[in-house]
């Protein structure tokens, strides 16, 4: 069975949201384009700037390219299976959200899911915007049953959202992350069932 299934209203099923920000801004939710990498860009590296939350370094991110993000974003926009959601709060990419089928046949019903919001738009319901429209799409997905996702265990604000979308804790894995300055974090897996059994 081919694995770019998806029926076409998937595909723009999370294009053109709006919602209003508490500081009046207009906050519009759309997948990925090609043309986004050098915004995009700019805004990965003042997130990973802004937090230890996340994987990747500040190292990491002044590795990066134009060429680099692009190539990023056409792996998404070259898999139907797959979801690359921006935020934009005006012109500016203010969050980013992912989902990434698993490759294996063998777990093609579980994905990955990432997410990360610049930190003067914390507290504005954006992550709870995207979290709702990526459960909505994995929920519509012919495929998907389970989001999976990991979390540093100090990341409580992170942890609390995941809880509130339903989310649970299936396994930690102790000092799991080693942060640059040499101090570990437990690493929590979370998982949530989008289709019934």
């Amino acid at each position: 069975m081919s694995r770019n299934i998806l029926a076409p209203f998937l595909i723009t099923f999370v294009s053109n949201m709006q919602h209003f920000l508490p500081n009046g801004q207009t906050l519009a939710l759309r997948q990925a384009v090609l043309d986004d990498a050098p915004v995009l860009l700019s805004y990965f590296r003042q997130l990973i700037s802004e937090t230890d939350f996340l994987l990747y370094t500040r190292e990491d991110a002044a590795s990066w390219t134009v060429e680099d993000e692009r190539d990023f974003i056409h792996s998404f926009s070259n898999n139907a299976n797959d979801l690359l959601l921006l935020a934009f709060a005006g012109h500016q990419p203010v969050g980013t959200l992912s989902i990434r089928q698993n490759t294996f046949s063998k777990e093609a019903h579980l994905c990955n899911l990432g997410i990360g919001v610049l930190h003067s738009y914390w507290n504005m319901g954006i992550g709870r915007r995207m979290m709702t429209a990526a459960t909505r799409w994995a929920e519509q997905h012919p495929q998907l049953e389970i989001i999976q996702l990991s979390v540093l265990a100090n990341n409580e604000r992170a942890i609390q959202l995941y809880r509130n979308f339903g989310f649970m804790e299936y396994g930690r894995m102790q000092k799991g992350i080693r942060q640059p300055d040499g101090s570990y974090v437990d690493n929590i897996l979370m998982s949530k069932r989008v289709k019934p059994l």
